[in-house]
């Protein structure tokens, strides 16, 4: 795909006409096509901008913050594509000025994927050993990134969110009953680039928290950020979360072959003592702790909506009715 045309004027209209609580009556027409912690990634307008999907992060304060945090992201692109060798989806970034709101809009645009070829839809209608073969795809390509950090370890490192849902099958055939023979794949999920330097978080920890309700920003910051800026460097915790995420695709009965998957993966580790086996038990508690964090979250994240409408302040977040965990 050639380089992401930005049409700056479209996203300047949208941003001004938009009411986060029915994104799709603003001005400028939108679509949901999902929700993240911090973004929401929309399909916006009618012309050939449909093509594209655009990831809105509305959290950022001053020109700053952007910079720092375009900055990142483009070096944590970069690092990934050229010296880890894992392949991304065409994309791009810019911002939108707010400054009725006082506020700075980041975008993360790409090419808008063929639905069916990301990998959480694709297992939809894939057998469970398929479904095996593209979890040990993805295995290999998260592996990339923690062979990069063990050679650079202590000077350049990165984290990635290798769960199935930001993964697309860059060769999918939508005639084809199966998957192909070589599985290539790209990764998507480039909003929360993580990398340290000489031992030195470069993502500001505090963005995590700016979506937070302010009633509960002492008690993330105290239990749970340090986890969120960690867990991803972390190979095994990486591989819990992505097998966990089949009980949020509505797959629980893939789960025990999958930890299979996995520990045979990691088998010659596991043979040297260098990796603790994963096991079902871990992989559910993992997700029933996590699934009733998130939907407490949301809860609060609503009340703080309301408590914002009420107060004749603006809420600039876009949020689910619910989430289907």
């Amino acid at each position: 795909m050639p380089p992401i045309t930005i049409n700056q004027e479209l996203l300047d209209q949208f941003e001004q006409g938009l009411d986060p609580r029915y994104p799709r009556n603003g001005t400028v027409p939108a679509r949901v096509l999902g929700y993240g912690e911090m973004s929401t990634t929309l399909e916006i307008g009618t012309g050939n901008e449909i093509n594209l999907a655009y990831k809105r992060i509305p959290m950022f304060r001053t020109d700053l913050e952007v910079d720092t945090y375009e900055a990142l992201y483009r070096k944590y692109i970069q690092i990934l594509n050229e010296r880890v060798g894992i392949h991304m989806v065409t994309n791009d970034i810019t911002c939108v000025v707010d400054d009725k709101r006082h506020r700075i809009v980041v975008y993360i645009i790409q090419e808008k994927l063929v639905a069916n070829s990301i990998c959480h839809k694709a297992i939809s209608h894939l057998t469970p050993e398929e479904i095996a073969r593209l979890v040990r795809a993805i295995l290999v390509e998260t592996a990339k990134v923690f062979d990069f950090n063990q050679q650079n370890r202590g000077k350049l490192e990165l984290g990635i969110d290798g769960q199935v849902s930001n993964w697309a099958i860059a060769n999918f055939d939508p005639n084809a009953t199966g998957l192909p023979e070589k599985i290539e794949l790209d990764y998507f999920d480039t909003s929360s680039p993580f990398v340290t330097v000489d031992g030195t978080e470069q993502m500001d920890p505090e963005l995590f928290l700016r979506s937070a309700p302010s009633f509960l920003v002492w008690i993330l910051r105290l239990l749970f950020l340090k986890d969120v800026m960690t867990r991803y460097y972390d190979f095994r915790k990486v591989s819990i979360d992505l097998v966990a995420n089949f009980y949020k695709e509505q797959r629980p009965e893939l789960v025990p072959g999958l930890v299979d998957t996995v520990n045979e993966f990691f088998s010659p580790q596991i043979n040297i003592g260098g990796f603790k086996p994963l096991t079902v038990e871990e992989i559910k508690s993992y997700y029933r702790q996590d699934a009733w964090i998130w939907r407490l979250y949301l809860t609060f994240r609503k009340v703080d909506r309301s408590l914002h409408r009420s107060f004749g302040k603006y809420y600039p977040y876009i949020l689910p009715d619910r989430i289907k965990r």
